[in-house]
């Protein structure tokens, strides 16, 4: 691990710090480059496939926690996962902003990758690709990110 890694790490909650290991490691054993960056907010940890380019999941600091944003290209084709999570994973996807381009493709930047349409426990959701899917790390949480990584990195 190279010395940003570990700076990034010791910002990490100590319950935590063996799960994002774990993710770090499972992400760039499955073809992704960390990419790390600091911001005044804390560390940014982005995980790109090589093999497309796209980021996969980025780790951010928020005051509320550590989140893992995922960015979901195959969520059609596993929608029913989404019914199995916590409660609490759902009402934060649920409250996420709407994507404004999925509505009216004039309503937001023009170079904004448009964000998802997904059913969830029955109902319909248009929700914006930044801020659908980025659980916060817990305990019960943490199962279902890492299911969330291994569905997209399978491509489905």
């Amino acid at each position: 691990m190279d010395g940003n890694f570990n700076m990034f790490m010791e910002t990490v909650d100590k319950r935590f710090r063996s799960y994002v290991s774990q993710i770090n490691e499972y992400l760039t054993d499955n073809g992704c480059k960390c990419d790390i960056k600091s911001q005044k907010s804390g560390y940014i940890v982005s995980y790109v496939l090589n093999s497309s380019k796209r980021t996969l999941a980025t780790f951010l600091s928020r005051k509320t926690g550590m989140k893992l944003r995922i960015y979901l290209e195959h969520i059609q084709e596993y929608q029913g996962f989404l019914d199995t999570l916590p409660e609490k994973v759902k009402r934060e996807i649920k409250k996420a902003s709407v994507c404004k381009r999925l509505i009216n493709p004039n309503d937001c930047n023009p170079k904004c990758v448009m964000g998802y349409t997904f059913v969830l426990d029955g109902e319909q959701y248009q929700k914006c690709r930044y801020m659908a899917f980025q659980p916060t790390l817990s305990e019960e949480n943490n199962p279902y990110i890492k299911q969330f990584l291994e569905k997209e990195l399978a491509g489905g």
